[in-house]
């Protein structure tokens, strides 16, 4: 069976490939496509697909701020009848009720990198058959022991994702444990939204606030390559240690480079793969959609990249 692959943006659709004669069984949801990490999961779905000789279609929100763009999508995905859904939501209640309308259609959906708040769904009365994710906090945890050991204790900071945001948070927690245990002091801990020129404030008033700033972590790369300038701005650059995550391409050729200290590379085709491969299983085996099931909880590991 050929491998077709359709791509929406926001709430405009354009087709990857040519219009399919038959409905795809399998719809993947993601949060956006303007960041590296959500193209290689796109793209280790469609290379999963090919493998297993199924078709997907794949839909992205146009920004992780875009809410309402990925409810719509969840929407329409619903009413085109797809049996298995996986979706990666922008918060842990944005696609509650979504997913709720898409269980009483009898599909199933599973829950990808942004983990939703199943207290919430159960009491809503919905359900999802897996959740699948790099262990966030372990990522935290990874870059900020790396961040000790070339430090020692001295100060930190943290440049945090959107407040609120899960996985996010788990990694600004798993960096503070490392910290804690390292005897570092964390000066600040701060959001910049995931974006680069907002971290690239955000580390600017840092070192200007803390002159004698060591390490600074950033919950993603794009933010850590903003926070980069700002160190190399400072006239900084050797100095102060700055860590991201993701392994996105620029940041793994900052790294190549010598410039970032480091990421925590996230294998988000791994997950994308995985995701799909979940889908065709819970396909295959059609178990009842119950809401006082628990989900499979799913960890796809990650590894530091250093120089």
């Amino acid at each position: 069976m050929k491998t077709l692959t359709k791509l929406l943006v926001g709430s405009s659709a354009f087709l990857m490939s040519m219009q399919p004669a038959f409905s795809a069984d399998y719809a993947i949801i993601l949060k956006t496509l303007a960041n590296p990490f959500w193209v290689s999961m796109k793209e280790g779905v469609q290379a999963e697909a090919q493998k297993k000789g199924v078709q997907v279609d794949i839909f992205a929100a146009a920004s992780e701020d875009d809410i309402q763009g990925q409810q719509r999508l969840m929407e329409d995905a619903i009413n085109k009848h797809y049996k298995a859904i996986g979706v990666a939501p922008i918060t842990a209640v944005s696609m509650i009720q979504t997913i709720v309308a898409a269980n009483q259609k009898g599909i199933y959906v599973v829950n990808i990198d942004e983990k939703v708040d199943l207290a919430q769904l159960k009491s809503a009365g919905g359900s999802v058959v897996a959740f699948l994710s790099t262990d966030n906090k372990a990522v935290g945890e990874k870059a900020g022991k790396y961040i000790v050991s070339k430090v020692g204790a001295g100060k930190v900071a943290i440049i945090e994702g959107k407040a609120g945001n899960a996985s996010g948070d788990a990694r600004r927690d798993g960096a503070n444990v490392a910290f804690k245990a390292g005897g570092n002091q964390v000066v600040a801990s701060l959001p910049a939204d995931w974006d680069r020129a907002r971290a690239l404030d955000v580390a600017t008033n840092m070192l200007q606030r803390n002159p004698d700033l060591k390490g600074i972590y950033c919950c993603n790369d794009t933010m850590a390559l903003g926070a980069f300038q700002a160190v190399l701005n400072a006239g900084k650059q050797g100095k102060v240690v700055v860590v991201g995550t993701d392994g996105a391409p620029e940041a793994m050729e900052s790294v190549k480079a010598g410039d970032l200290s480091a990421t925590v590379a996230q294998d988000s085709a791994g997950v994308g793969a995985r995701s799909l491969d979940i889908l065709i299983e819970t396909l295959a085996k059609k178990p009842a959609i119950k809401a006082d099931v628990p989900p499979q909880m799913v960890s796809v590991d990650s590894r530091l990249v250093t120089k």
